[in-house]
């Protein structure tokens, strides 16, 4: 069995959920399915093992360079270096415009 990724919520609002995942060597996120539209922005480089229904991909994330994906993605996230990597996930709730539309202005 493998150690389970380290998930810490920075935000979650009416607006959108921030996730920071840090993941040990070999650790996981375990099985999941995306509700919401996401972001990921690797704070690392490295690679990510994806188990996914249809079979393992792999991905070479790079430091800052964010990606983008729709709801719906189910996998599990696997850490395949021998370093920690992490990154942040920024999951966008629907209606977060008008989410934001409420919102005072920001300092």
């Amino acid at each position: 069995m493998r150690t389970r990724a380290v998930a810490t919520v920075e935000v979650d609002n009416d607006f959108a959920r921030v996730t920071r995942w840090s993941f040990a060597p070999g650790a996981e996120t375990g099985w999941h399915v995306h509700a919401m539209d996401y972001v990921v922005v690797p704070l690392t480089n490295g690679r990510l093992r994806l188990e996914t229904p249809d079979g393992d991909h792999h991905a070479d994330l790079v430091e800052g360079r964010a990606y983008a994906r729709k709801a719906g993605v189910e996998h599990n996230v696997v850490n395949a270096n021998d370093h920690d990597f992490v990154f942040v996930e920024v999951e966008i709730r629907s209606g977060a415009a008008h989410a934001l539309d409420r919102r005072s202005p920001a300092p």
